[in-house]
């Protein structure tokens, strides 16, 4: 494959950024849907990791070029030139540890008010809901609405405080933080969600709820063929007992799926993607570095 036409193509999953949709969070390894036809937002963020895909978006194609060889460099760990599937998936892994691990600490530090090396639940509900325990909040909606959300975050950090000692260790509030990624916290991840997209409290998701958390169409506004298929996937795989509403267990497998390795997946599509010409089932290393812009 020609070099020039290689960057161009790894040029455009690291530079076209498209908004924002809700995701159900698997893995930190990007808040996009993983949807190529509405651009390679999630690409851009699972290769480079959230906070270096900001920065890329300010460079400019010359720029980006350069500091992608640089990365490259990095990836190919046995120095041979090309990057596997292996060397591309460990990277992926290790730049979404490094991104909770930048989030935890910079949290840490704004949660441990008196800097005594941990953080209690009086000092996380002090630092996040000050002005409304202070009566500073003005509407009895926003007092609802604050009063909901501290609730269901006392929920979630006593169920990351694993010894019940109303302290966090740094274990303890990344799992507070991040529960999608640990085993004992799928069940608070499940509960919220469900509260979240259950509009009438019934403690289930209907069709109509699981689609109007996605799409809510405006006067006039046909259907978009992505919603349809959507409605599909609900029906004839996510209802897996055909009831018409999605369960607890349900609402687990379609949001924390256990044998889904998203690190994985993001690997062998990048692979697919830009090896066109499948020599080493590799992405070809100098094609990135930047002595070949």
């Amino acid at each position: 494959m020609r070099l020039q036409s290689w960057i161009g193509m790894m040029s455009l999953f690291l530079a076209v950024t498209v908004a924002g949709k809700r995701v159900h969070r698997h893995d930190d390894l990007s808040d996009h849907v993983h949807d190529d036809t509405d651009g390679y937002q999630y690409d851009h963020e699972a290769f480079l990791g959230k906070e270096e895909a900001k920065t890329f978006d300010e460079l400019t194609p010359e720029e980006s070029r350069i500091k992608l060889g640089k990365i490259v460099d990095r990836i190919d760990t046995d120095g041979d030139g090309h990057v596997s599937h292996s060397e591309l998936y460990h990277w992926i892994k290790h730049r979404q540890r490094r991104y909770i691990e930048e989030d935890v600490e910079k949290q840490w530090n704004e949660f441990d008010l008196n800097k005594d090396g941990q953080v209690t639940w009086e000092e996380y509900k002090n630092k996040t809901y000050g002005h409304f325990l202070d009566d500073r909040v003005d509407t009895s909606d926003e007092k609802a609405s604050y009063t909901s959300m501290m609730t269901r975050d006392e929920r979630r950090f006593k169920t990351a405080d694993t010894n019940s000692d109303g302290i966090a260790n740094k274990e303890e509030l990344t799992a507070f933080l991040h529960p999608e990624v640990y085993a004992h916290m799928r069940g608070v991840v499940v509960t919220e969600t469900i509260e979240d997209i259950d509009q009438n409290g019934d403690g289930v998701i209907s069709l109509e709820e699981y689609i109007g958390d996605m799409f809510s169409p405006e006067d006039g506004e046909s259907e978009p063929e992505w919603v349809t298929t959507e409605k599909k996937q609900f029906l004839e795989f996510r209802d897996m007992n055909k009831d018409g509403a999605l369960d607890a267990s349900e609402v687990s497998e379609w949001i924390l799926p256990a044998e889904v390795d998203h690190a994985e997946n993001e690997a062998r599509h990048l692979i697919h993607e830009t090896d066109q010409d499948k020599v080493h089932l590799s992405l070809r290393l100098k094609c990135f570095t930047h002595k070949y812009v």
